[in-house]
């Protein structure tokens, strides 16, 4: 849709055909039923009043998640160590790490970059963690699936365990 502007027109005529009350915001009370538009007290987050980052960084969470990666394979990061090399390098270093991590310091490698062939000709392009990042990664996401998969909708699919968005 085209707008063809007269330039002798005021600006003020430009307005939008909406009454003044309903301008910036939904209708209140438009829908029985529907949210308030404004701010619950409170917070609907499962997390509230719980430090994540310490069950992120438990031994069990941490075992499941290096058998994930292990599990998914992958290639090496920027930092060229492999799935089979990161066991070893938790050994030694996971103190420092779990450290970083408890004080909001852990910054994530740069992202390798590649590009894959397409069949039609053209190339994909890739973005490949370090496997560390990636172990993190998982960590995180397994704990944070575990408090909020339960309150998705069961009508909500996506990238959700078990479901696809077909």
């Amino acid at each position: 849709m085209r707008l063809k502007i007269d330039k002798r027109q005021n600006n003020q005529q430009m307005k939008l055909a909406f009454s003044e009350e309903y301008r910036g915001e939904a209708p209140k009370d438009l829908v029985k039923g529907a949210e308030s538009l404004v701010a619950k007290h409170g917070t609907e987050s499962p997390a509230k009043d719980e430090q994540l980052i310490e069950e992120v960084c438990e031994r069990e969470n941490c075992k499941q998640a290096l058998a994930r990666v292990k599990a998914n394979k992958g290639s090496a990061g920027v930092d060229r160590m492999t799935v089979q090399q990161l066991p070893e390098f938790l050994k030694q270093h996971w103190p420092a790490v779990r450290e970083q991590l408890l004080s909001g310091t852990y910054k994530p490698q740069p992202v390798k970059r590649v590009e894959i062939p397409k069949p039609d000709g053209g190339v994909r392009k890739l973005g490949i963690p370090t496997v560390l990042d990636r172990f993190i990664q998982q960590a995180v996401m397994q704990v944070l699936q575990c408090k909020w998969g339960r309150t998705f909708s069961e009508h909500s699919f996506g990238s959700r365990p078990g479901r696809s968005a077909h």
